[in-house]
């Protein structure tokens, strides 16, 4: 699983998101969490998550086009310098009337999240290639993820009641500054996009041509609606996560313990991920991620005791995990490098959408149908995500083993001190000369 760490760009770009990843975690549940406790307004805590999906809305699909039209190692180190102003302009925000500095700012962070996503999801296969080693980079990515989610959502949690939400800020920006400070050590791509032109026009034309390959690409194209339905009932579920916790499982403790499982489950995923996803066809084995993630959420949301939400939990974070990494593994080796940014930004805008809409019609449904009517809703819905892989997603080309460097039998000369040679071949000089001469004279 750790071979791709192996290439000293990845290991620069999967080091600086793992840090960043981290610094944005710690803020994931204090920012909500301080706003809630200063003004008691559900509203204006919900007005933070809307603040992080809105840019995803308006941006995406533009988003895509600047990273294939850029250098997207600057594109990386910019925005993460422009991610790291933006988290430090909240610290003008968190005094009581001036939270619109506070929303403005999230804003103008996930902006920024934006365009470095499809950057780095178009960037990774660049540097590790679309073989076995893109499998690896990916398990790594996930095993990142899950670790994140473990800490940084409790840890944000005890630093928040210890040291107070500023100081949570200035962690996540200085995080924020160690990425942009480990992209700008990796190594200058040979040939970029940029000088060309960026017009209006250009921009609607390089949009048509990501349009055009998607629905060329039978693969991409069966995939997008399979990870957005997938992903669709998960919000719906995520946002009844809390309210799960705090009235059947006994309190905010035993919510806790069900988010440490959800990591855990991440976890376990990336190296089951690193073995499987070369071995085995992406429609079976995404098939078989859903069903088993819909059997997850369905026990954890029916649940009354941890004795069941614990393992359904794991169940949740492991195959859920995989369900997101499997499809994004097969885009990567299937489309084109140069215009693999606005097509990772199409499956995220519409990640977007559906996390917006399901947040906001979970809890309706809840209420309408009760928890476990809306548990066996979503669940029936990811089970026709995995109905769907079956049927749509075409089979795939096996993946070929990159060929190891060609070993060599020459045996490469000593090196000696240019002193050494020169004393040498100065002291065999009279030698030779008189066996000359006396050969003459035989």
């Amino acid at each position: 699983m750790f071979q791709a760490l192996r290439i000293r760009d990845f290991r620069l770009l999967w080091g600086g998101s793992v840090i960043s990843a981290l610094g944005t975690w710690l803020l994931v549940l204090a920012i909500p969490a301080h706003v809630l406790l200063v003004t008691g307004s559900l509203r204006d805590t919900g007005l933070t998550l809307a603040a992080q999906y809105l840019p995803v809305l308006i941006l995406g699909p533009v988003a895509g086009v600047v990273t294939d039209r850029c250098d997207r190692r600057r594109l990386m180190i910019a925005t993460s310098l422009f991610r790291a102003g933006a988290v430090a302009a909240m610290l003008l925000g968190t005094a009581p009337g001036h939270y619109w500095v506070l929303y403005a700012a999230l804003i103008a962070e996930s902006s920024g999240g934006v365009l470095y996503l499809p950057a780095w999801q178009a960037r990774t296969p660049a540097l590790v290639g679309t073989g076995p080693l893109l499998s690896s980079a990916n398990s790594l990515n996930a095993l990142a993820d899950g670790a994140v989610r473990l800490v940084g959502g409790p840890l944000g949690g005890i630093l928040l009641a210890a040291f107070g939400v500023r100081w949570l800020i200035c962690a996540d920006a200085f995080s924020y500054l160690a990425a942009a400070a480990a992209n700008a050590l990796t190594s200058r791509p040979a040939g970029t996009n940029v000088g060309r032109a960026t017009t209006i026009t250009a921009v609607v034309r390089d949009l048509l041509e990501g349009g055009r390959v998607l629905r060329a690409q039978p693969v991409a194209r069966a995939l997008l609606p399979v990870t957005v339905i997938f992903l669709a009932a998960n919000a719906a579920l995520s946002a009844m996560l809390i309210p799960l916790g705090i009235r059947r499982l006994g309190g905010g403790e035993n919510t806790g313990f069900v988010l440490s499982a959800l990591g855990v489950g991440f976890l376990l995923g990336a190296p089951l991920l690193r073995v499987l996803l070369d071995r085995v066809q992406p429609r079976t084995l995404l098939t078989v991620t859903l069903v088993a993630t819909a059997a997850g959420q369905f026990g954890l949301f029916t649940s009354t005791s941890l004795a069941i939400a614990l393992p359904a939990a794991v169940a949740i974070g492991m195959f859920g995990s995989m369900s997101e990494v499997i499809p994004q593994t097969a885009m990567q080796r299937v489309i084109p490098n140069a215009v693999l940014g606005r097509i990772s930004a199409v499956f995220l805008t519409g990640e977007a959408a559906v996390g917006l809409i399901g947040a906001v019609a979970g809890p309706f449904l809840a209420q309408a149908v009760h928890l476990a009517g809306l548990a066996a809703a979503a669940s029936l819905v990811t089970l026709a995500a995995a109905a769907l892989t079956r049927l749509s997603v075409p089979r795939m080309a096996v993946v070929v083993r990159e060929p190891a460097p060609p070993r060599t039998n020459r045996i490469p000369p000593r090196r000696r001190r240019p002193g050494m040679c020169r004393l040498s071949i100065s002291w065999f000089k009279p030698c030779l000369k008189g066996f000359a001469a006396r050969a003459g004279r035989w």
